[in-house]
């Protein structure tokens, strides 16, 4: 997510129904002047957000038009969407999620991915066309170090055109320094159950900043590090496939130490720089809301998954009551908070100990289930959005939504959810919370991960048979939104 910016001072629109698809290019009127104080949102007319109720038409963005009553984002809101290298690029041969596949972990294999590591000016012109003013990448670890202590100078120049073809475009860099994959020779250690991991981060992240520094304000160290924790340390799904609570918690105090450490070498390098990282953000309620257990449980697993890591990097302590509590180096490593958010789960308790008091997860048919289920089987629940908007706003620091989008093959699907979501977004910010982007989780259909590549999730389509580019309609709709700043 972005960083900075003041609240504006209006409040999302009830916008008209209508249809259509064609987004013309003509120039749109002056937007009106700001209201003086924000007003609670209404929901838009023709959507019934009603347990059970099914979604009316979404106005068609060529049909909404300007507005006094339209909300207006403020000045300067990054508008963009993201990839992660792995993901898109094709052929990382060298790290440790490549081994993972080749293992038979899982279903498809990676492969050319979408083949961006050699068609990214490509897609950023794409992305240019559909107005988008921001993009986040990632770099790969074991492209840029491949062996111990050795630094590819090709793969540094690679970025290097990667981030000057964004430049050149005029859309800002969010970079993100770690996203799930290690290199192969630090995953033969270990990976981040290495004693020594906290150094051998620093010493690539130094070289990173020494070598992008100057040319990026936007950093993120480590994507959904929770995320990670969960699915490679306790549920066993993602590599190194354990299921060890004190490995998980080991890894967890590594990845915060090591994001302190990160935090001061990018701002040695550029001094105005903002670091954060994308902590994933999932809305939970209980499995049955009268079970006073059920209710706990949503409490402990909330705060775990949803809070715990960006908690203890603004307080510099990692603390849960009476299980645990560590100081880090220092607090306040965060310029800003990015954050992931897709869904709702139901959560269930099972017992009183730590894994019990965290609970499992109920049916995806819930019978408390608001919106539907998407191409994955999770639910569309835009609300929570707005929840951790608000939720976050205590910290007083500028939120970015660093990822929010939907897997589906029916494109209609997808423009539902974004203007849902933004709906969500406006009312937040009209309510006070310091949203200053808003990056949409993908641009490219890509890899993703042991769901393969089944999950459509781009605002740009890609046939992997001749790796041919198209633009979703969805993707104009949004270039309407993000041309005049306004929902």
């Amino acid at each position: 997510m972005s960083d900075e910016q003041a609240a504006p001072k209006n409040a999302p629109p009830v916008p008209p129904a209508g249809a259509g698809a064609a987004v013309p290019p003509t120039p749109q009127p002056t937007p009106p002047p700001l209201q003086s104080a924000p007003v609670a949102p209404h929901e838009p007319a023709g959507l019934s957000m009603a347990p059970g109720g099914a979604l009316g038409e979404i106005p068609d963005a060529a049909k909404l038009g300007t507005h006094a009553t339209n909300f207006r984002f403020p000045d300067h809101f990054l508008w963009g969407a993201a990839t992660s290298a792995h993901q898109v690029e094709g052929d990382n041969t060298n790290n440790d999620w490549w081994a993972w596949e080749q293992a038979g972990k899982v279903a498809q294999p990676s492969g050319r991915a979408v083949d961006h590591f050699h068609r990214f000016r490509e897609d950023f012109d794409l992305a240019q066309a559909v107005e988008h003013n921001a993009h986040r990448f990632s770099l790969e670890w074991s492209r840029i170090e491949p062996i111990e202590g050795e630094f590819s100078e090709e793969a540094i120049q690679h970025y290097r055109a990667v981030l000057m073809a964004l430049r050149e475009r005029h859309m800002e860099p969010v970079v993100t320094i770690f996203h799930y994959t290690l290199p192969h020779w630090l995953a033969a250690k270990g990976g981040w159950e290495h004693p020594r991991i906290e150094r051998y981060f620093a010493r690539y992240v130094q070289r990173v900043a020494h070598e992008f520094g100057p040319a990026v304000k936007y950093w993120i160290t480590l994507n959904e590090p929770v995320v990670q924790v969960f699915k490679g340390y306790l549920i066993g799904q993602w590599p190194p496939g354990k299921s060890e609570w004190p490995a998980a918690l080991t890894v967890l105090r590594r990845m915060l130490r090591a994001h302190v450490r990160a935090y001061h070498l990018l701002h040695e390098a550029r001094a105005d720089a903002m670091v954060s990282i994308a902590q994933h953000v999932l809305a939970l309620s209980a499995d049955d809301p009268h079970r006073w257990s059920d209710r706990l449980s949503v409490r402990t697993r909330g705060y775990l998954f949803n809070e715990l890591f960006v908690d203890a990097l603004h307080h510099g302590a990692l603390r849960v009551p009476g299980l645990f509590w560590e100081r880090l180096p220092m607090g306040r490593t965060l310029d800003f908070i990015g954050l992931n958010y897709y869904t709702r789960d139901f959560v269930r308790n099972s017992g009183y100990d730590l894994p019990g008091l965290v609970g499992g997860i109920a049916a995806r048919d819930h019978r408390a289930q608001v919106g539907k289920l998407n191409d994955l089987g999770w639910e569309v629940y835009p609300e929570g959005l707005a929840t951790f908007l608000r939720r976050f706003a205590r910290f007083k620091l500028p939120l970015m939504i660093t990822e929010n989008g939907v897997p589906a093959v029916d494109d209609e699907d997808r423009w539902n959810f974004i203007y849902l979501h933004l709906w969500q977004v406006a009312r937040a910010i009209s309510e006070g919370a310091d949203v200053i982007g808003y990056l949409h989780w993908s641009l490219l259909d890509n890899y993703e991960w042991a769901d393969g590549y089944k999950a459509r999730f781009g605002l740009i389509e890609v046939d992997r048979a001749t790796m041919k580019r198209r633009l979703r309609p969805s993707a104009w709709k949004l270039a309407h939104i993000i041309r005049r700043n306004e929902l």
